[in-house]
């Protein structure tokens, strides 16, 4: 107990060392017409994810190297890209670097390279999807705490697949960044290099979990994420747009914008969504795969519905 106050205290004083660094250097983030908020935020508080994982790493006596050194690339070209853009094909080929030794901890270098190639292609999809999701106060802290949480659960209860004080350690640093974001007026975002840097971390330990045990549908703990970021991209193919640019087409985006639901209320629907998926899948370990696919089915139903019902109020306001 007394390590989680001294990481907390750390975070915390980190947190608000980084305010007024980002004050003093204007790293902001500023409205625009494709943005669910209205006033100028701080951006990147975020960044006390990485150095979460950081306190961890210097803790554990320095375990999961390779791991460390993937997010501190992919971490520290999102911060740039936070101050200033950085184009995308810098991102990228950081993205994948950071990607092949993550690969490379996990030991999957045995393993045939059109394995490793699709694994990259996946794993770059899910950081990014999840990178897209971070729009409106609290969704990605509140979700990554959802999803490290059965993770926790999953690793003292149903199979260790790590060191249990990696997965704690990084939801105290969640929760010292909700306690600025998760609320109606956020004192920060969490930025490219939170979004991002939160996303890696949760996407090394869902590898090691099913490297571990071979079973491929834990890959459920992100089955909300995973199936508005899809559903939205097929969405924005039908209307013939380049998916590449910015939008708010997601259907956070529109019960935030359009519907005028409440930022906070949205975050908890997603959490509580995730959450109950999450507690029905691990009450029937004998039909993992049947939950995996059930899910994904209502979840893309419900995103059909929602979309066929309330797309036209998006439409009205372009």
């Amino acid at each position: 107990m007394s390590y989680y106050l001294v990481v907390f205290v750390v975070l915390l004083g980190v947190e608000l060392l980084y305010f007024r660094v980002a004050d003093h250097f204007n790293i902001i983030d500023k409205p625009n017409e494709r943005s669910s908020h209205t006033r100028i935020t701080l951006r990147g508080g975020g960044v006390v994810f990485y150095v979460g994982a950081l306190v961890y790493f210097v803790a554990s006596g320095f375990s999961f190297p390779w791991f460390m050194l993937g997010l501190t690339l992919i971490a520290g070209v999102s911060f740039v890209d936070d101050v200033r853009s950085v184009t995308q094909r810098v991102r990228l080929v950081v993205h994948f670097v950071a990607m092949l030794l993550m690969f490379y901890q996990w030991g999957m270098v045995s393993l045939p390279w059109w394995y490793v190639v699709v694994a990259l292609v996946v794993c770059t999809g899910i950081i990014n999807a999840y990178n897209f999701m971070d729009g409106i106060n609290g969704i990605t802290g509140g979700y990554s705490l959802v999803v490290l949480g059965g993770l926790a659960y999953v690793n003292g209860w149903v199979v260790p697949f790590v060191d249990e004080k990696m997965i704690y350690t990084m939801m105290v640093a969640v929760l010292v960044f909700d306690g600025f974001n998760f609320r109606r007026k956020a004192k920060c975002f969490a930025g490219d290099v939170g979004a991002v840097s939160i996303a890696f971390v949760i996407l090394f330990l869902l590898g090691r979990l099913i490297l571990e045990t071979g079973d491929w549908s834990y890959i459920i703990f992100l089955a909300v994420y995973g199936v508005d970021s899809v559903l939205t991209i097929v969405h924005r193919l039908m209307l013939q747009e380049n998916i590449g640019l910015p939008h708010r087409k997601h259907m956070y985006q529109l019960m935030a914008n359009e519907l005028k639901i409440s930022h906070v209320v949205v975050s908890l629907l997603y959490m509580v969504v995730q959450a109950v998926i999450v507690a029905v899948y691990l009450a029937m370990p004998g039909m993992h795969y049947a939950c995996l696919g059930g899910s994904v089915a209502v979840l893309g139903v419900g995103y059909v519905l929602f979309m066929r019902k309330y797309f036209k109020l998006h439409l009205a306001v372009k």
